[in-house]
């Protein structure tokens, strides 16, 4: 069967299902939002707690990366992400699913040459062109404040 490509996008865009944009666009916007929420909380806690407000983003951060990545673990994140889609993936807690995710797929072929190496595959890239085009703009900041 000869088609063109026009007669091929045709074919393809009337048999693709719709994808509900709104309804995706509302669970996102729940699930990002109540994972801030989470955040502010325990910001506020650990304020209330005693801690100076860069300690305490600081705890707020290793804390929300430590649920993500024991609820990647666990098997409930996955869950998390397919019932409110991007949002789970925004926040710092989808960065720490980014790196449990592979991990876990891969201990079965060891620590080393399973987990280990395989642990940076999806957040690898976020990390090194993250660094690099923060000091790319590092770079471009001192050159034209001068």
């Amino acid at each position: 069967m000869k088609m063109t490509k026009q007669e091929y996008d045709r074919y393809i865009k009337e048999r693709a299902p719709k994808s509900p944009i709104a309804a995706n666009l509302i669970k996102a916007f729940i699930g990002g939002g109540l994972i801030c929420v989470v955040g502010q909380f325990l910001l506020n806690t650990y304020g209330a707690a005693g801690l100076d407000e860069t300690s305490a983003a600081a705890a707020t951060s290793i804390t929300l990366v430590f649920v993500g990545a024991l609820l990647t673990g666990l098997g409930i994140y996955d869950n998390l992400g397919k019932m409110f889609g991007a949002g789970t993936l925004v926040p710092i807690t989808g960065f720490a699913n980014s790196i449990v995710s592979p991990a876990m797929e891969f201990k079965s072929e060891g620590f080393i040459t399973g987990m280990a190496a395989k642990m940076f595959v999806i957040a690898g890239p976020v990390l090194v062109y993250g660094t690099a085009s923060s000091v790319l703009y590092g770079v471009i900041l001192l050159l034209f404040s001068r």
